[in-house]
């Protein structure tokens, strides 16, 4: 066996961006400005940007070159059946509809499915797709296994459908108020909620089958398809040898549909498709598009944004690049921990969660402690997260009208595709290590306005200290970021 050697980029780098350097003081006033809210956060005041891997890599020359061909023809451009012919090669899929991104493919697939008043089940709903669902009037049921839940284990398929749960859960549907009809069911892979922790191919299987037999649609929300078809290579018995490709056309296979943001393992900056098998259904969808969209030949986007993602989907299933991705962020994880922050075990594909609620005991879930810990991680050395837990997924429940709160407390450090180095992670770390050692000084937060739906967007908010104190500002000046 040959030795073990540095893993390097599978790149090279011909354009720099620069960083603005900024020091503890100045981040302070300026988090101060932006209502402890790290969405108001101006981008050239954060030093190292792990906010979102959503439409923030970089492409390729592939991708460059290409976006100089884009066919801008309203209807029926040369850009769109490259787009639509590699859609097609790599789902199986045969009606594809393009949207602006993965959000427009979700609101156009419940609207046309007819939500209110009915569930839709997923291993674990992710922010826009749970708010999708509720502003329609439908409910949302997460249906993860419980290992999901408990961060510690490691378990190679966290982001499993419970299949016992969703038997029941199929097998009760409309038999009473309580038990509501389901209108689908999702999966989300990587389950983004979860950890970015994958779905096994038998998994799929198995929930497709079960839905197959109670007549319920079955769907993929793809957004990082390519991640979960590498992890089932990786850690599934028996898919060793297959092509990252060959499992994702599987999984796209077992699906009636798929929703996708482009902006994630499609490599691009913005874009996204519906894919579809049911024409009666693919009609629906296509009218909606033509109100809200655009033409479905270009479905908001351009050209050049089509000519993009093509390329883009062809290059995110290469070993090379997936090897990377996956074992960079492992090595991530495993400097987090290393430096005193909990985490969920085993890393994921495309970021790293840390366990804010475990790390800060003294901070209740109403005062929010993944968003006191982002704050936390930018005051300290201007690293950019955040926050999945009650301030994403909490409020008052639409069908209880009781407070919401979320199961885990959660900072996510998510890693955009081919932008950072070695280098820019081993500072992250060496910030995380900083805030783990002064964790106890670190205060929660409180929610001074909100909107009524997905309120972390927007939300101001201020220490619970509170007042002229600032605890959060109070701590000895940092020796890094400046």
């Amino acid at each position: 066996m040959a030795p073990s050697r540095t893993l390097f980029e599978p790149f090279r780098i011909k354009s720099v961006e620069p960083i603005r350097i900024t020091d503890r003081a100045e981040r302070a006033e300026i988090l101060d400005r932006a209502d402890w809210n790290l969405f108001k956060v101006r981008s050239e005041d954060v030093l190292i940007d792990l906010f979102t891997d959503s439409g923030t890599g970089a492409m390729s020359d592939g991708q460059w070159a290409a976006l100089q061909r884009g066919d801008e023809a309203y209807a029926g451009s040369r850009s769109w059946f490259r787009f639509e012919n590699r859609v097609r090669e790599l789902t199986g899929l045969p009606l594809i509809l393009p949207t602006h991104q993965g959000r427009a493919a979700e609101r156009i697939l419940f609207s046309c499915l007819g939500v209110a008043g009915k569930q839709v089940i997923n291993n674990t709903h992710f922010d826009t797709t749970r708010a999708n669902i509720e502003s329609l009037g439908g409910v949302a049921i997460d249906l993860a296994i419980p290992e999901a839940r408990q961060p510690g284990i490691d378990h190679p398929f966290k982001g499993n459908m419970d299949l016992g749960r969703l038997e029941q859960q199929l097998d009760r549907a409309g038999a009473d108020r309580s038990n509501p009809p389901v209108a689908a069911v999702m999966m989300t892979v990587t389950n983004n909620s979860g950890g970015g922790q994958p779905a096994s191919l038998a998994n799929l299987r198995a929930t497709a089958q079960l839905c197959h037999r109670h007549g319920v649609p079955f769907f993929l929300d793809a957004c990082r398809f390519a991640e979960n078809a590498y992890f089932i290579k990786l850690r599934e018995p028996g898919q060793g040898d297959r092509t990252v490709e060959s499992i994702a056309q599987e999984m796209f296979s077992l699906a009636s549909g798929a929703t996708f943001s482009a902006k994630k393992d499609g490599l691009a900056n913005i874009g996204g498709f519906l894919g579809l098998s049911d024409e009666f259904l693919a009609q629906r969808c296509k009218e909606l598009l033509l109100l809200t969209e655009g033409f479905p030949t270009y479905g908001g986007l351009a050209g050049r944004d089509l000519e993009a993602i093509a390329v883009g989907l062809t290059e995110v299933v290469e070993e090379n690049y997936l090897r990377h991705r996956v074992e960079t962020t492992r090595l991530f994880g495993r400097g987090l921990a290393a430096a005193g922050l909990p985490i969920i075990e085993p890393p994921g594909g495309h970021a790293i969660y840390v366990d804010a609620g475990t790390l800060l005991p003294h901070i209740p879930p109403h005062e929010l402690p993944g968003q006191a810990l982002a704050c936390a991680l930018y005051l300290e050395g201007g690293v950019r997260s955040v926050e999945i837990g009650t301030l994403m997924f909490g409020g008052i429940d639409p069908t209880t009208g009781l407070e919401r709160f979320a199961p885990l407390e959660l900072v996510r450090l998510a890693l955009p595709r081919r932008v950072y180095t070695r280098s820019h992670l081993d500072y992250v770390i060496e910030v995380a290590g900083e805030v783990a050692a002064k964790r106890f000084e670190i205060s929660g937060l409180r929610i001074v306005e909100q909107a009524d739906s997905l309120r972390h967007f927007t939300a101001r908010l201020e220490p619970v200290a509170g007042d002229d104190s600032r605890e959060m500002m109070q701590w000895e000046p940092e020796t890094v970021g400046v």
